[in-house]
């Protein structure tokens, strides 16, 4: 990159983060974001890499990232076990996550904001030979830091919006040169490879690999962590489980509305309410205390254990949401009432759960169409209509297993994508066995 674009970049960032900063101050003292990585995020003191193993650094932005790249780590440790792999996450969600995950084995740490002093450092710091930016991670002063130190860099799972395209189309003169400096673009399907490769791309280094979200999907209800928070929750075969997962005001007030209601027929029906940001844990604690049902906190279970467990439960826990899946017999994906574009419906679907969601899921368009094609879910347009989908699951059981196994065939056939991006990542990393390059 040229040193002129470099230090526009800076200043254009310096003088977002001083419009943002009156909000993160606000956001640190309400909620305790913002107030951990400063060394990381604005210097670059990223933990200092030490030998010379060839090294994979992974960038996820928060918890859906950091969790999607599980499968490419499993693959790519079964393939090159000679290399170190580091992972780097922009949240305090989830760099928790990160760190609950992967911290036994793998380096963790935030990213650096892609201030170029800070780039530098901390590629300087980390050594890469392959920097990999999950989805839609195109920082321009990082990806030239890594070009410059040596390393190869890499979009995957790349997903590009028409929304997103449409943006970034106004400035492609400013983006074009880091697209095409890119040495894979590994996307989720083929219109989105058409779509960098329009923004700059070179079409050589680009190929459809699929969605990691599928193959990071679980799809056996009788894994351990499922077992656990079954027994935990103390649900039994006469009970009915009712998950809304992934939820933004004021999805849960409507939840619990159709609930109350199902329930006077169905006194064996049970919610789980999931709420999308950790931070509205509390917001919704008070919304069930309006209520008047009864409930309680998932953090509470442990003590409540051999204790009657109220019909109602709020999972106040972060990175849980997929194995509370595989407890649902109906699923609500959250996120598709409100304006947030929905959220990811690929788990309760590969767990066969009965499964619906709202009419707004922009932001997951081709999984909703690949669901709907194969009869799979249904889209609820209102709170009537989520109140009809569970009401006609509680009295046609059949039919609803039977929706959800639909579902989970069409998750079955999309399998494959972590090795086919592992394939093309491998080919990136320096033979086996091969000195490393000096740093």
């Amino acid at each position: 990159m040229h040193p002129i674009s470099r230090w526009s970049l800076n200043a254009a960032y310096a003088a977002a983060l001083a419009a943002a900063s009156p909000a993160i101050a606000w956001s640190a003292w309400r909620t305790g974001k913002h107030r951990e990585g400063y060394a990381e995020k604005l210097l670059g003191h990223a933990p200092e890499r030490r030998g010379d193993r060839p090294c994979v650094w992974l960038h996820a932005v928060s918890v859906g990232e950091v969790n999607l790249l599980a499968v490419l780590i499993a693959e790519l440790r079964d393939r090159r076990p000679d290399a170190e792999i580091v992972v780097s996450t922009t949240t305090k969600t989830g760099y928790d996550l990160a760190t609950n995950r992967y911290g036994d084995r793998h380096t963790v740490f935030y990213c650096p904001l892609d201030f170029s002093w800070a780039a530098d450092e901390a590629v300087r710091r980390v050594r890469p030979d392959v920097l990999l930016l999950a989805e839609l991670e195109l920082w321009p002063n990082l990806i030239a830091a890594a070009k410059r130190h040596g390393a190869r860099v890499g979009v995957v799972n790349g997903r590009l919006s028409d929304s997103s395209f449409r943006g970034y189309s106004r400035v492609r003169p400013l983006l074009g040169p880091t697209l095409r400096s890119l040495d894979l673009v590994a996307t989720q399907d083929a219109p989105t490879r058409e779509r960098f490769i329009r923004l700059g791309a070179r079409r050589r280094v680009s190929a459809v690999t699929g969605s990691l979200k599928y193959d990071g999907a679980q799809t056996r209800r009788d894994n351990p962590r499922t077992r656990q928070l079954r027994s935990l929750a103390g649900y039994t075969d006469r009970h009915t489980v009712w998950l809304a997962g992934s939820t933004q005001t004021p999805e849960e007030a409507i939840c619990l509305r159709v609930f109350e209601e199902a329930r006077q027929d169905h006194p064996g029906l049970r919610l789980v309410l999931v709420p999308r940001h950790p931070e509205r844990f509390d917001e919704v604690a008070r919304v069930l205390d309006q209520s008047g049902l009864p409930w309680t906190r998932r953090s509470e279970l442990q003590s409540a254990i051999g204790n009657p467990k109220p019909a109602i439960l709020l999972v106040d826990t972060i990175g849980e949401l997929g194995a509370w899946w595989g407890v649902a017999d109906i699923g609500f994906v959250g996120g598709s009432f409100g304006d947030r574009g929905g959220q990811n419906m690929i788990e309760p679907a590969a767990y066969g759960v009965a499964t619906c969601f709202g009419p707004n899921t922009r932001n997951f368009r081709d999984i909703v169409a690949a669901l709907v094609e194969a009869d799979g879910a249904r889209v609820v347009a209102d709170e009537d209509a989520l109140a009809a989908f569970v009401t006609a699951c509680l009295e046609l059981p059949a039919e609803a297993r039977e929706l959800g196994r639909r579902a989970q065939g069409m998750v079955a056939v999309q399998l494959g994508a972590a090795g086919r991006t592992a394939d093309l990542v491998q080919k990136l990393l320096p033979d086996a066995g091969r000195l490393r390059r000096a740093a």
